[in-house]
């Protein structure tokens, strides 16, 4: 067929649409043309005929509720494109998504952003269960909190199958639901052994789940965990991605992971599943930020080599370094046996914990074996041990290890003591003043990728922002719905800072927004309100109350009312609530009067309150129990109750709850220091009958507190190792602090010392 009979279809079908559709095609040797489309119909007509070399150019503007199949059989030298007119200009808004299928396809340019996907996937690189992607590449593509509006409704941002694919240079930030923000997927024979390559991405902050079903990158499943997937993660950028335990799951082998770092993120880069998997030259910032992790060990021949880790606050499960114990003759989907593994020229940097043999139970009883510890320095300013061992080690080889000075090392054999001094290098890491010093640590020079090394260059990164008081200070004289009125004026971060007097709220106020309420002092600002609720907290919303007193003294004569509250449907953003130098009183109009309600499917990152003074409530201070599925979920990442008082309290001051086993989470978090509680939890509506409940909490700390005439404290540990304290309290009348253990047959863990028990008022 001569060229001038080969282009003249690809030219007929031009003029066919030429109505609709701006075109503008060239010939090349391959003919490829160029279309640029304006709408979804246009694009459906270009997009079922797409021939090697073609260019799909999407309009800028918004693209609302558009779900992209994006197929043709391209080729190496001339792949079939679909990019956007200008890069950042084309927003796929609303129920969207984008699959690919065929050979040799890229995609450039798009935004997802002000939607979520109705399927699956907000990117899959198949269109169908047999219809794949091979040889393709999605790149400088932004997906900017493109979250189900269901906070447990789970689904991925991007899903890989085929093989061979390319996935870089893009930005993910902002999962707020549950699910993986990125997965490879090898639930297929077309999908196992793919050789993808998952590049130079910015995979920016995700927020704390509280749940399992976070993690930021997994590679395969644990049905499939003993097949290869050859992937390579080189060069990412992970920031502060908080959603659970695993930043990224591993679960298949002869995988590589280089040159990766990982900021401020909360949790592990862990070799869940899967054997002969690389961990070479990441590196792994803390900067001290709580559950900061780094690198854990589980299964065969694994290589963990020249990594560099500083800063890392992480215990247990997030630790630092954590080289697991196994389960014998382990299901697919429980824990293997760590077994000819390597663990050599790391450097650790005031790293808190490092853990080894770490979960050893009656289950998880394997021990690891034929494994090699060598050519690794550990350095802490404090010149403190900083390892933990849980069971018999003896299976590790340790060689040529370097500790900086520490007085009563646990481990002895293959360490050398010495007394280093570090500097910080130009690449910004800790190095050895004088290299002559020693020879473990890096074994190569790092040169660790920056934020604006990856993703893309013309969207903004997200950058630390306090959560209050970072707008205008807006000021407020007393009188009815004044503070209603002010708040939905007000702009988010502002400051309202009420003059002396009464403030009355006739309707309930909707925080969707970071307020602080300030009063000049709790004495001379009172707020009271007539609706079953003052405050709402609604999707964005974050409230700071702060010398005021608020009273419930004109409150609808009903139960159930509450100070403030969440929307009763599931809310995806999390929230922070703190109360300081206040009073908040007469929450007794009728019985069940809450301070804090809140619905199932919400989370705060914390709630605080401090300096602050409650009395005459029939109900409970923080209600977070909603829930109670038993399925590892939970209300509130961080609850702080320090130095206020409690007096007449019907109900619990918090009711914290966390049910099931699962061990995906770092949280509840509970601290009760320098209160003091009278005649508190003993309403006959008090299910709990205790003053504080404390379910499957994993870290709690109840200091330096005086209970008079109160319920108890009960604890119920359900889960992995949690740690609780509670010391140097004073019980008046009250009962001694309740633990028990519901899943494990371990010694109970609680430490409960110094603390006095008098019966009568003393």
């Amino acid at each position: 067929m001569s060229e001038k009979k080969f282009l003249m279809p690809r030219f007929s079908m031009l003029l066919a649409i030429a109505s609709a559709i701006t075109a503008t095609s060239f010939a090349t040797a391959a003919s490829a043309a160029e279309y640029l489309v304006k709408s979804k119909a246009e694009y459906q007509k270009v997009s079922s005929s797409l021939h090697a070399g073609d260019k799909v150019v999407l309009a800028s503007g918004v693209w609302n509720d558009f779900e992209i199949l994006f197929y043709g059989e391209g080729t190496k030298d001339q792949p079939i494109s679909l990019v956007a007119e200008e890069k950042g200009k084309v927003v796929i808004s609303g129920e969207s998504n984008l699959r690919l299928h065929g050979k040799h396809l890229l995609v450039s340019g798009l935004v997802f952003k002000d939607g979520y996907t109705p399927t699956s996937a907000v990117i899959s690189f198949r269109s169908s269960k047999t219809n794949y992607a091979y040889d393709s590449r999605v790149t400088e593509v932004v997906i900017d909190n493109f979250s189900n509006p269901e906070r447990y409704e789970n689904d991925s941002w991007v899903m890989m199958y085929g093989k061979r694919n390319r996935f870089d240079h893009n930005h993910l930030e902002g999962k707020s639901n549950k699910g993986v923000t990125m997965a490879v997927r090898m639930n297929s024979p077309e999908s196992q052994e793919n050789y993808h390559r998952i590049d130079h991405n910015y995979f920016g902050p995700r927020s704390i789940l509280g749940s399992n079903g976070g993690e930021t990158l997994r590679i395969g499943t644990s049905h499939h965990s003993l097949k290869n997937s050859y992937t390579k993660v080189e060069n990412n950028y992970f920031d502060r991605c908080d959603g659970e335990l695993e930043v990224i799951s591993n679960k298949s082998g002869f995988n590589e992971f280089r040159g990766n770092v990982f900021f401020e993120s909360r949790g592990t880069m862990t070799l869940r599943h899967g054997n002969d998997n690389l961990m070479e030259n990441n590196v792994f910032i803390g900067n001290g930020v709580d559950h900061t992790g780094g690198l854990r060990l589980i299964n065969k021949r694994q290589t963990i080599r020249n990594n560099y880790l500083e800063g890392l606050a992480g215990f247990r499960f997030g630790g630092g370094l954590v080289v697991m114990n196994g389960v014998p003759n382990s299901p697919i989907n429980r824990y293997h046996q760590v077994e000819d593994s390597v663990i050599e020229n790391n450097m650790l940097v005031n790293v808190s914990h490092i853990q080894l043999a770490a979960g050893s139970d009656q289950e998880r009883s394997a021990v690891p074996i034929t494994t090699s510890f060598k050519n690794n320095l550990i350095y802490s300013d404090d010149k403190r041990d900083t390892f933990t061992v849980y069971d018999d080690v003896s299976g590790i080889d340790f060689s040529g290890n370097v500790l900086n000075d520490v007085s009563k090392p646990t481990l002895k054999e293959g360490f050398e003591n010495q007394s280093l001094s570090l500097q910080r290098g130009d690449n910004g890491l800790m190095t050895v003043a004088n290299p002559a010093d020693t020879k473990a640590g890096l074994k190569e020079a790092l040169d660790p990728i920056t934020k604006s090394d990856v993703g893309v260059s013309w969207y903004p990164k997200s950058d630390r922002q306090a959560t209050f008081g970072f707008g205008a200070e807006r000021k407020l004289k007393p009188g009815q719905d004044t503070l209603t009125n002010a708040i939905k004026a007000a702009e988010n971060g502002d400051v309202l800072a009420l003059a002396a007097g009464r403030y009355s709220v006739s309707k309930l106020i909707a925080i969707d927004k970071s307020i602080v309420i300030k009063g000049v002092s709790a004495d001379e600002v009172t707020i009271t309100y007539e609706r079953g609720a003052l405050f709402e907290i609604q999707q964005g919303g974050n409230l700071k109350l702060e010398s005021l007193t608020i009273s419930g003294v004109d409150s609808p004569d009903s139960s159930g009312n509450t100070v403030v509250r969440t929307p009763r449907r599931s809310m995806l953003s999390n929230y922070e609530l703190i109360v300081e130098k206040s009073i908040v009183k007469d929450l007794d109009i009728n019985h069940s009067f809450n301070f804090l309600t809140v619905a199932k499917g919400t989370f705060a990152d914390r709630i605080s309150i401090i300096d602050s003074k409650f009395s005459d409530v029939t109900g409970a201070i923080l209600k977070l129990e909603q829930e109670n599925d038993d399925f590892g979920i939970y209300n509130a990442e961080y609850v702080d109750i320090v130095n206020s008082s409690f007096d007449s309290i019907g109900g619990a001051i918090v009711d914290l709850y966390r049910g099931g086993t699962d061990e995906s989470t770092f949280g509840p978090h509970l601290q009760v220091v320098g209160s003091s509680f009278n005649s508190v939890g003993k309403d006959k509506r008090n299910k709990s009958k205790s003053s504080f409940r404390i379910h499957g909490v994993q870290v709690t700390d109840v200091s330096d507190n005086v209970f008079e005439n109160s319920a108890g404290i009960a604890v119920a540990h359900t889960v992995a190792e949690p740690v609780t304290v509670i010391k140097g309290n004073r019980f008046i009348s009250t009962s001694a602090p309740s633990v028990v253990e519901l899943n494990s047959d371990k010694k109970n863990t609680a430490k409960i010392s110094g603390n006095k028990f008098i019966k009568g008022k003393k």
